[in-house]
């Protein structure tokens, strides 16, 4: 069985809504210390992850140009630089009420598409949760098409990580590639394409040696 078909740009933009009220749900209740946490991100604590996720509706394009410069061109660096600002800026109550208000916004980082804010929530809502010993559910035809797209996205890294290697989905069967078997849940699949290894524990098949050793 190849891919699930995409969902559709209506039901994107409905997923993003739904999904940033969901990361908000998640952390809304968190004591001090859950907010200090190391996410799964390199370098984010829990506070972090969810600064970056109330960025996207909000950045400028001068702003972003003059971060970009500060960064030397490094969209990771212009990432983190933004994160770090908001996260100094505002208090954990204010960044979730910052996400719960851009829930229903379509604004997004020039030159990205629909479905790089769903990704990165969906993806994020697993940093988030899992260091903190939490359950995070997003709808499984959400995560599915969002792991069909980072697998194939160059810019992301997917195909790099997962060269050689054949998904397959124990949540309904789908595959992806060629090569080494890498089975599992959709969610982990995806913590594996987008560079978590956090999301090997969960994974069985030849693949995850292959795929262990970029991730190392």
């Amino acid at each position: 069985m190849s891919t699930p078909p995409p969902l559709s740009r209506a039901a994107v933009d409905a997923a993003v809504a739904a999904e940033r009220h969901r990361v908000a749900d998640l952390v809304t209740d968190l004591p001090d210390e859950g907010w200090t946490t190391p996410s799964l991100c390199a370098a984010w604590t829990v506070r972090d992850v969810v600064a970056h996720l109330t960025v996207t509706t909000r950045i400028t394009v001068p702003r972003l140009l003059r971060a970009a410069v500060r960064a030397r061109g490094s969209f990771d660096r212009v990432a983190v630089d933004l994160a770090a600002q908001r996260s100094a800026a505002y208090g954990p109550e204010e960044l979730v009420a910052q996400l719960r208000e851009s829930a229903g916004s379509t604004r997004r980082f020039p030159g990205s598409t629909p479905r790089d804010p769903l990704m990165d929530l969906v993806v994020h809502g697993q940093d988030i949760a899992r260091p903190l010993g939490r359950r995070h559910v997003s709808p499984p035809d959400v995560v599915a098409d969002c792991l069909a797209y980072v697998a194939t996205n160059r810019f992301m890294g997917g195909p790099r990580r997962l060269a050689g290697v054949r998904l397959v989905s124990t949540d309904t069967g789908w595959t992806l590639g060629d090569g080494a078997e890498l089975r599992g849940t959709d969610v982990d699949l995806l913590l594996v394409a987008a560079g978590r290894r956090a999301g090997l524990e969960a994974l069985e098949g030849p693949g995850a040696a292959v795929v262990g050793a970029r991730l190392a």
